[in-house]
């Protein structure tokens, strides 16, 4: 097993790095519409663009990572993904590229991108055991942290010396690194055949059997989906807050130090794991995320929001391994696919709300208040922050998502007996 360890460790350098590579290229384009059209809406539209596809397409690439080689799907999904930076590139040397050209770009990377998240998390499955999950779970998280803790300080500095047209050519090279990982593990692990003669739609309603037969497991993602409205919010506002009072290297700066909380929990969270207690540490980081996240919009004062957003980030890794285990041990290993398809399109649907809708609320209030896109983007946080706080300490609270845990715990004892 320490062997299937070492696999995983290279599949997740390659994430790792095109996590890196995807952030630049987020952050750029962000700057880059935000200075043509000075809208929050604008820039939450490309975001909502960037995700809205791969969200649509998750359950049916979940059932593709049970029915095919997981590990072709992932460098299928990487290298075809990197098409839609391609054809922003290609717009950008003609000349500006058009905003709609930018938003053609995102939906190409998301449709193909879609591939790749499912099979993925189904693969860490393959690789490792129940006692790895945990400290695989950190890693992963810090992969993802990547993106805000290396890339806006890189793309930052890189805007200020070239242009975005540098940083989409560096997210193309990425590809390639995230490609050849996962094509070593693919040689290394070989692939397994598929035993499901069912269709695919048939297949489809296992993944849906799989998540809603366990009515805490069905819950749990359904709250997680509120969660995520609110984290969204956060998401799209944090930029045009930041960028209403200071630069694009400044909001770098800030992102960067912000995220570097994931990083620290992270890491933590890779040597030592979570070994219970999974619904006290998710209710509790959550609901502690939201009040930083409330209290991040409160000032521009970069100390105090470098603070909060440090915070706010800490707690982050800790509510996503507790969700990550609390689902993961409660799917039989053969549905992991189809099941994570699954569970990744109903609880990330709270973000096309946040994405459809934040911006349009923000540069409502701004325009209500007298304040701009800045002051309005800064209410809207702080609300959606209380939100989530409340929220959060409602999980803790219900009985069939602790029974999630518990089953788990018991099971646990008798593979050990």
């Amino acid at each position: 097993m320490e062997g299937n360890y070492r696999k995983f460790m290279l599949l997740w350098a390659g994430e790792f790095i095109s996590s890196i590579g995807g952030g630049l290229t987020s952050f750029g384009l962000g700057i880059y519409i935000f200075q043509k059209t000075g809208s929050a809406a604008s820039m939450a539209l490309m975001t909502l663009l960037a995700f809205l596809p791969g969200l649509l397409l998750k359950v049916p690439a979940g059932v593709l990572a049970d029915r095919y080689d997981r590990r072709l799907l992932m460098m299928l999904g990487d290298g075809c993904s990197g098409l839609g930076v391609l054809f922003i590139l290609l717009c950008m040397l003609r000349g500006n590229a058009a905003i709609w050209q930018i938003y053609v770009g995102v939906i190409i990377s998301s449709v193909f991108s879609a591939l790749l998240e499912p099979a993925f998390t189904a693969t860490i499955t393959d690789l490792l055991t129940k006692e790895q999950f945990s400290k695989a779970n950190g890693l992963v998280s810090m992969a993802g942290s990547a993106r805000y803790l290396f890339s806006p300080l890189i793309a930052g500095f890189l805007l200020a010396v070239s242009d975005i047209k540098l940083i989409l050519i560096i997210d193309i090279a990425t590809f390639f690194v995230t490609i050849f990982a996962a094509a070593v593990v693919r040689r290394g692990l070989g692939s397994k055949a598929s035993e499901n003669d069912a269709s695919f739609l048939e297949s489809m309603k296992e993944g849906w059997t799989a998540v809603s037969g366990k009515r805490g497991l069905f819950l749990l993602v359904l709250v997680t989906s509120a969660i995520t409205l609110f984290m969204g919010v956060f998401q799209v506002l944090a930029e045009p807050f930041v960028l209403s009072f200071s630069d694009s290297k400044t909001l770098g700066i800030v992102e960067t130090v912000s995220a570097s909380g994931m990083l620290v929990s992270g890491v933590f969270l890779g040597i030592r794991g979570l070994k219970r207690r999974f619904v006290r540490t998710l209710s509790l980081a959550l609901a502690f995320s939201g009040v930083m996240m409330a209290m991040f919009g409160v000032s521009h004062n970069l100390y105090i929001i470098c603070a909060f957003g440090f915070l706010f980030f800490a707690a982050m890794p800790f509510a996503n391994n507790s969700l990550d285990y609390l689902a993961r041990t409660n799917i039989p290993e053969e549905l992991q696919g189809r099941a994570w398809g699954l569970i990744g399109f109903i609880s990330q649907s709270g973000y096309v709300i946040a994405y459809g809708l934040s911006g349009v609320i923000a540069d409502a209030v701004g325009r209500l208040t007298g304040g701009g896109v800045g002051r309005g983007s800064s209410i809207t946080i702080f609300a959606s922050g209380l939100c989530l706080a409340v929220i959060a300490l409602w999980i803790g609270r219900i009985r069939r998502i602790r029974e999630l845990e518990e089953a788990t715990t018991a099971t646990a004892l008798q593979d050990a007996a």
